[in-house]
């Protein structure tokens, strides 16, 4: 089993992520917790949070939760259903192994702000390519 340390060492390389403030804060097997501050940067023109942004902490959840202890999972699938407005300061993806095939796996992934408001629900399929 890999550290904290040693998985954001190797997601430190997804740079897509990292430029835009997405951080790992937890992590284990099948399971990841991501979150970004979120600024100026992230909002729409209408001064809400982009819905790339909800996507993105998502996916990068998926692949942490997904990538570990040597496996290499890629999206097949997704699917994101936005449920509310956000009104705190920091959005929160957590990502939970739902099941796990031989060549597929399913997670799901609950987008939240720091004030506890679910915001988003993604549904991610992926295939392992390495097994």
């Amino acid at each position: 089993m890999q550290t904290l340390e040693e998985i954001r060492e190797i997601f430190a390389r997804d740079r897509f992520a990292t430029e835009n403030g997405m951080s790992i804060d937890d992590a284990s097997e099948h399971y990841a917790k991501c979150s970004l501050t979120i600024s100026d940067r992230h909002k729409n023109a209408m001064g809400g949070v982009m819905g790339g942004v909800h996507f993105t902490l998502a996916d990068f959840a998926f692949a942490v939760a997904s990538n570990q202890n040597g496996e290499s999972t890629v999206a097949l699938n997704t699917d994101i259903s936005y449920i509310g407005a956000v009104k705190g300061s920091r959005l929160i993806a957590e990502a939970k192994l739902i099941k796990n095939g031989r060549s597929a796996c399913f997670y799901l992934v609950n987008v939240t702000d720091d004030l506890g408001n679910l915001v988003a629900v993604v549904k991610c399929s992926g295939f392992h390519v390495n097994k």
